[in-house]
C-alpha cells in the first residue's frame, strides 16, 4: 500500500470515528447525577408521560430561550415527589399543577417537584413547567451537542438543536429517559421574527402572525416520540412536497431547505422515494404515516429527528462526498438521507429503554445502508459495502454499555453492529426469512421501547437458531471468533478459538474445490480430503470471523 493510500485510510477512519462518536457520556466513573439521569428511580417510576406541549421563544442575539412545557401524564401508582430534568444553566421559573403553584428544588440537572398529596393511580394529570435561560451551546454539533445559534451563508440566523445522548433536557424540561416516550405525541410551538420560518416534527398545525413582527408556528406529532427527537429548525426556509404511494397508502413527504439551496436540494432529494421503497420492502411500512416524512436542512451533519430528519450532507453522495466503506458503493447514494432515514424504523419506531443498548439503533441502521445498496445495485454490491466497513471497527470495548447511568458502549455499535447482522443473515441463509424477521421486529415492537435481550431473543425465536452465545460474543466482548485450521495427510482439522464458552455457529467454507457447511467446536474436528498438495481452506467472506492456519 502506498503512502497516499495509508493517509487516505487514516483520514477515512478518523472521519468514521467522528461519525460514531455520538454526543453521549464518555465517563468511566459515575456520579449521583448520572444515576438520576440514567435510571428509573422512585421519583420517575410512578408516572407515565402521555403528551408534551412545548412552547419556546429563542432570542438569537442573546442566545437565550424562554418557554414552557405542559406535561400530561398518567399516574401508575401513588407518588408525591416527581423528578423533572432540565440541565444547567437552564432554569425552571415556575411549576403549576391544577393551575396552582407547587414547590420545587434543584439538584444539579434534576428538579424535585413536591405535590401536596399522592395522586390516585390510573388518573390523568398535567403540570405546566415554565423555563428560561441560556442553554448549553453546541460546539461541534451533532457530536458535541446543544442549542445551535449559527448564521447561513447570507448572514441570517439559523437555529436548531442536536441533543442525542446529551438529552432533551439540555433545553426543555421533561422526563429525560428513553424508556418513557409521550404515548400520545407532542406539539412544539415556536415564536420567532416573521422574517424567519420554524419547522418541527410532524405536521404544521397553525401559523399565527402577531402585530409586533413575530410569528408563531405550531407543529405536532400524534405518535410516540423520543424526547431528544423533538427539535425545532429555524431559518430562511422554503418548501416543496410530494406524495409517496407506500404500503399503508399515501405518505406525505415534505422538504425544507434554505432558499438559496432549493435547486440542489430538489435534485439530491430524488433519492427519498428510492429509500422509502427499499426500507418498506426490508423493514415494513414507514412507522409514522400519520405524521408524514420530512427532510429538513440543518446547521449540522444530520440526526434521526422523527418525521423531521435533519439533513446537512451538503447535497453530496457519500459521507460529505466520501465512501466510508472504501469500495466505491458508498458514493452512489447520499449517506445522511439513507442512514438517518433508516433510524425511523430502528431508534424511532423501535427504541431501547437504556442507551447502553443503543446498538439496536445504530447496528440495524448501519445495516440499512447495506440493504439499500443491495436494493439498488444487487446483493454482491451490498456484500462488498458491509465487508468494506470492517476496516473501521476498533474492537476497543464491548458494544453494550453500562446500564442505569446513561452510558453507551463502543462506537463499534455501527460497523460491528452491521457486520454481526450480516453474519446472522449469512447463517440463516434465507433472505426472505431474514426480511420477514426484520419486518416482524418493526411490527411486533411497533412504537415500543425494548431491551437488547428482547431483540436478541426475538431473532433466535423467529430464526429457529439459538443466537444467545453469538450475541454474547459480539455484543459483550471485544473478541472476534477465530476459525483455526491445519492440514495433515489426507485430512483437515479445524476448531474455534477466541470465543466465549458455548459459542458455536455453522460456517460455510471451501476445502479444496468443494464448498460445504461445517459446525466447528472448541475441540479439533477433522474431515477427510482428497485434494492434492497445497490444499485450500477458505472461509466465506460474509461471516465476520477471522480464520487462521496453525501448524
Amino acid at each position: 500500500m502506498n503512502r497516499f493510500s495509508l493517509i487516505l485510510m487514516a483520514l477515512t477512519t478518523c472521519i468514521a470515528f467522528q461519525l460514531c462518536a455520538q454526543p453521549l457520556n464518555p465517563k468511566e466513573t459515575f456520579t449521583r447525577q448520572d444515576s438520576l439521569r440514567g435510571s428509573l428511580n422512585a421519583e420517575r417510576d410512578w408516572w407515565n408521560v402521555q403528551h408534551y406541549a412545548i412552547s419556546v421563544k429563542p432570542d438569537y442575539n442573546n442566545r437565550t430561550l424562554v418557554g414552557s412545557n405542559e406535561i400530561r401524564f398518567e399516574v401508575l401508582k401513588p407518588g408525591t415527589v416527581m423528578q423533572i430534568d432540565l440541565q444547567e444553566p437552564m432554569e425552571i421559573s415556575a411549576v403549576q399543577w391544577n393551575k396552582k403553584p407547587i414547590p420545587y428544588k434543584r439538584e444539579g440537572n434534576v428538579w424535585h417537584l413536591q405535590f401536596p398529596a399522592a395522586m390516585k393511580a390510573g388518573s390523568s394529570q398535567s403540570i405546566l413547567v415554565s423555563f428560561a435561560g441560556k442553554p448549553r451551546v453546541a460546539v461541534r454539533p451533532p457530536w458535541d451537542g446543544g442549542w445551535i445559534f449559527q448564521k447561513d451563508k447570507l448572514g441570517r440566523p439559523w437555529m436548531s438543536v442536536a441533543c442525542q445522548g446529551l438529552g432533551a433536557s439540555v433545553w426543555y424540561p421533561c422526563k429525560d429517559h428513553q424508556s418513557d416516550e409521550p404515548d400520545k405525541g407532542a406539539s412544539i410551538r415556536v415564536t420567532i421574527p416573521d422574517t424567519l420560518v420554524a419547522v418541527a416534527n410532524g405536521k404544521l398545525i397553525s401559523k399565527n402572525n402577531q402585530a409586533n413582527g413575530e410569528v408563531t408556528y405550531t407543529w405536532g406529532v400524534v405518535n410516540p416520540i423520543n424526547s431528544y427527537n423533538i427539535v425545532p429548525y429555524i431559518g430562511k426556509y422554503v418548501h416543496w412536497d410530494e406524495d409517496y404511494s407506500g404500503e399503508k397508502g399515501t405518505l406525505h413527504c415534505d422538504y425544507w431547505v434554505l432558499d438559496y439551496e432549493l435547486d440542489k436540494a430538489k435534485e439530491q432529494f430524488k433519492q427519498v422515494p428510492k429509500m422509502l421503497k427499499s426500507f418498506e420492502y426490508w423493514f415494513g411500512p414507514y412507522p409514522f404515516y400519520e405524521d408524514g416524512f420530512k427532510l429538513v436542512q440543518s446547521p449540522h451533519l444530520g440526526m434521526e429527528h422523527q418525521s423531521a430528519v435533519a439533513y446537512g450532507n451538503e447535497f453530496k453522495n457519500g459521507y460529505r462526498g466520501r465512501d466510508l466503506s472504501g469500495t466505491g458503493w458508498g458514493t452512489k447514494w447520499d449517506f445522511i438521507i439513507i442512514h438517518e432515514s433508516g433510524h425511523e424504523w430502528f431508534a424511532n419506531n423501535i427504541t431501547t429503554n437504556d442507551i447502553a443498548d443503543m446498538w439496536v439503533h445504530e447496528g440495524f441502521t448501519n445495516y440499512s445502508e447495506t440493504l439499500f445498496t443491495t436494493s439498488e445495485f444487487g446483493k454482491e454490491a451490498g456484500n462488498d459495502y458491509v465487508i468494506g466497513t470492517r476496516r473501521l471497527i476498533q474492537n476497543d470495548m464491548p458494544i453494550i454499555g453500562i446500564y442505569g447511568v446513561n452510558k453507551e458502549g463502543s462506537g463499534d455499535m455501527y460497523y460491528k453492529g452491521g457486520n454481526l447482522l450480516h453474519t446472522i443473515r449469512t447463517i440463516i441463509n434465507d433472505d426472505e426469512k431474514f426480511r420477514q424477521l426484520l419486518r416482524g421486529l418493526n411490527k411486533d415492537f411497533y412504537h415500543k421501547t425494548v431491551t437488547s435481550r428482547q431483540v436478541e431473543q426475538y431473532i433466535s425465536d423467529k430464526s429457529g437458531i439459538d443466537f444467545s452465545k453469538f450475541f454474547d460474543q459480539y455484543l459483550r466482548t471485544t473478541k472476534i471468533p477465530v476459525l483455526e485450521y491445519r492440514f495433515s495427510t489426507g485430512k483437515v482439522e479445524y476448531r474455534w478459538s477466541n470465543t466465549v464458552t458455548g459459542f458455536t455457529i455453522p460456517v460455510r467454507v471451501t476445502i479444496g474445490d468443494k464448498t460445504e457447511l461445517i459446525s466447528p467446536t472448541t475441540e479439533w474436528q477433522q474431515k477427510q480430503i482428497t485434494t492434492a498438495s497445497d490444499p485450500v481452506f477458505e472461509l466465506d467472506r460474509n461471516y465476520y470471523i477471522n480464520s487462521k492456519k496453525v501448524e
